[in-house]
């Protein structure tokens, strides 16, 4: 099994720094490589002493620590690096010094121009150094060296800025799909919540007027004790699997329509077709069309015959919900109109088409038409 934590230290440069801090350190102790290195002030070249190893390791043991101690880091590779150049050794240990600016570029969190000022001064003073001593280097030799290790600097730069993006990016999509989440949860308690509380409250409303049948007003109580059973056991569901597709398929719109005729709807339930297994989101996105609709009909045009045809093809589901407007609506139910835009974001990131609105009758109607095959 991979260890993941030994991945991200491979990422980060944890692993690798180090690696090439010793790699340079070994190299530079190699006899033929000694005085192959970096060559610049143009000092004449010696060789290795007591203080050219410690110049070496200077150079090399702090990029052990690079990511830790950025500017700590530059600043000792820098005194490295001019021991060695000053001194004549041009070890090939001089390569640590781009490397540690660019990590110290990539690596600063606040008040990277100070220490690019810095950097600046102690090369002008290095180079004023190698003037007072002689050495001979050209101008030319001085204004490249100084625009390599620039360049270094803004690979370190654009290296941040780069990961910061991609950080943002992530954080981004994470608050989008956070959003997108809670949205799609609010769509679903909406849609369990309002359909049985609606069920109930009608039958409920309607047992006021049987008290003079018993049989009829205990069939009503019983009817409003297995719609609150059924949401309970819907709300249950969707808090323990947070997921829209549990338990709502397609194949459950019988019930569903038997349980809106026990409140009082009449319904007329056609289906064509057979349900395809699996549906993916079609099946349950279809059984929300059907119970929004159904919900609307028992709040806004209660006692209204209602008609529900749901066609099943290979390719779609298509869905009609339409009341002839004969009912009279519930005063004490409202609706905020978030079921229905809800349902036409569901329609519409399948692919399919959704549409809403009152009809010639004075009733209203809902027509879906969802895509099968859709697994999201």
């Amino acid at each position: 099994m991979v260890n993941l934590r030994w991945v991200s230290k491979l990422r980060g440069g944890a692993v690798w720094y180090p690696a090439i801090g010793l790699l340079l350190f070994a190299g530079s102790l190699v006899p033929a490589l000694h005085s192959q290195g970096t060559q610049f002030g143009g000092m004449p070249a010696r060789p290795y002493d007591l203080l050219a190893i410690v110049a070496v390791a200077c150079q090399c043991v702090p990029l052990a620590v690079c990511r830790r101690w950025p500017v700590l880091c530059v600043a000792v590779v820098g005194l490295g690096f001019a021991i060695d150049q000053l001194r004549g050794y041009h070890s090939f240990a001089g390569t640590a010094l781009p490397i540690a600016v660019l990590i110290a570029s990539s690596q600063l969190r606040r008040r990277r121009r100070v220490v690019a000022l810095a950097l600046t001064t102690a090369y002008v003073l290095l180079v004023v150094t190698f003037e007072l001593l002689g050495a001979g280097e050209s101008p030319a030799e001085y204004v490249t060296f100084y625009l390599v290790i620039a360049f270094a600097w803004g690979i370190g730069v654009w290296w941040r800025s780069t990961r910061l993006a991609d950080a943002e990016r992530r954080l981004r999509v994470a608050e989008e799909t956070r959003a997108a989440e809670r949205s799609r949860i609010a769509r679903e308690l909406h849609d369990v919540v309002t359909h049985h509380v609606t069920a109930m409250v009608v039958q409920t409303e309607a047992a006021r007027y049987l008290t003079t049948k018993p049989e009829r007003l205990d069939q009503t109580l019983t009817d409003v004790t297995d719609t609150g059973r059924r949401a309970l056991t819907d709300l249950r569901h969707l808090l323990d699997v947070l997921n829209p597709d549990h338990g709502t398929r397609a194949d459950g719109l019988l019930d569903l329509v038997e349980q809106t005729r026990r409140a009082g709807q009449p319904v007329e339930f056609t289906e064509q077709g057979t349900p395809a297994e699996p549906s993916g989101s079609a099946g349950p996105v279809a059984y929300r069309v059907v119970q929004e609709a159904l919900t609307n009909a028992l709040k806004h045009a209660h006692g209204s015959p209602t008609s529900v045809q749901v066609r099943h093809g290979d390719r779609e589901i298509t869905v009609e919900v339409s009341t002839d407007g004969a009912g009279t609506e519930t005063a004490s139910l409202g609706g905020s109109g978030r079921g229905l835009a809800g349902l036409g974001d569901r329609v519409g990131v399948l692919g399919g088409d959704f549409s809403a609105g009152r009809s010639t009758g004075g009733g209203f109607y809902v027509r879906a038409r969802i895509p099968a095959g859709s697994s999201s």
